[in-house]
């Protein structure tokens, strides 16, 4: 039966590819590699690096590039667009997997960071397997995320003693600080979210490229001057690679007694 592994391969940093991943790249007969249109040379590099690193002998597996199809970011239904989005995504691969995936061979997606936390590789694998046209087994190869990455590199565990932790999108952040927790990691922020809880007592720790070379780390009160420090890091960064992958821990100073 065909077989397909969803591989984490981290942050970026080739060293914390895990063991597992290592073995699991070692299996493969085909690599689909995924191109995004925004994605950067960088990243490209980083995989290609990772792939010759690890892969003891490269004439054993082919890769097979997938286009991924583009996502309307600009509509006002962000549900609707990320499930049209998926949906192309799941009609790519599908015809992918058919046409170059043998009935006994296995096949590999190469992930960022974690499968699990923020990417849709997950959801669309099993839209593929619902629609019953191919019929596969599949494993999920953990990786290091860019949260793990952050709170090593500041040396702080991401919750404290009997407290919670909550992982949020900026978008949701903008609604205000989450009922219930002192400290939030926020992914996936275009829109300095974090201003929308400033004055709330909150230290910030912010990491941008997190495991490469590029990597910039920002920490703090949550006050303007950091805020606004933050912000002309961030558009430096931007303007001067063309892209930016950043995160960030919002945390109370004095937590609430509850």
């Amino acid at each position: 039966m065909r077989r397909l592994l969803l591989i984490g391969i981290g942050a970026g940093d080739p060293a914390h590819i895990t063991v597992e991943a290592i073995a699991a790249l070692n299996e493969a007969d085909v690599l689909f590699v995924v191109e995004k249109p925004e994605e950067r040379r960088e990243l490209v590099r980083l995989r290609e690096e990772i792939c010759t690193r690890y892969i003891e002998d490269e004439s054993a597996y082919r890769s097979v590039h997938v286009a991924d199809p583009e996502r309307d970011r600009g509509a006002e239904a962000y549900r609707s667009a990320v499930e049209d989005w998926r949906r192309r995504r799941a009609d790519a691969w599908e015809a992918a997997l058919a046409a170059e995936l043998g009935p006994d061979d296995t096949g590999a997606f190469l992930i960022w960071g974690d499968p699990s936390l923020y990417d849709s590789t997950l959801a669309v694998v099993d839209d593929v397997l619902a629609r019953g046209s191919i019929v596969f087994e599949h494993r999920v190869v953990p990786g290091i995320s860019s949260v793990q990455v952050l709170a090593a590199r500041f040396r702080i565990p991401l919750n404290r003693v009997g407290g919670a932790v909550q992982i949020t999108p900026g978008r949701l952040l903008l609604d205000g600080w989450p009922a219930g927790v002192d400290d939030v990691v926020v992914m996936l922020d275009a829109r300095s979210a974090f201003r929308s809880v400033a004055g709330e007592g909150l230290d910030i720790y912010w990491g941008a490229y997190l495991g490469t070379p590029d990597e910039l780390l920002l920490s703090g009160p949550l006050d303007d001057a950091l805020m606004d420090e933050i912000e002309r890091v961030r558009s430096e960064a931007r303007e001067r690679q063309g892209w930016i992958m950043d995160t960030y821990l919002l945390r109370r100073r004095r937590p609430v007694r509850r």
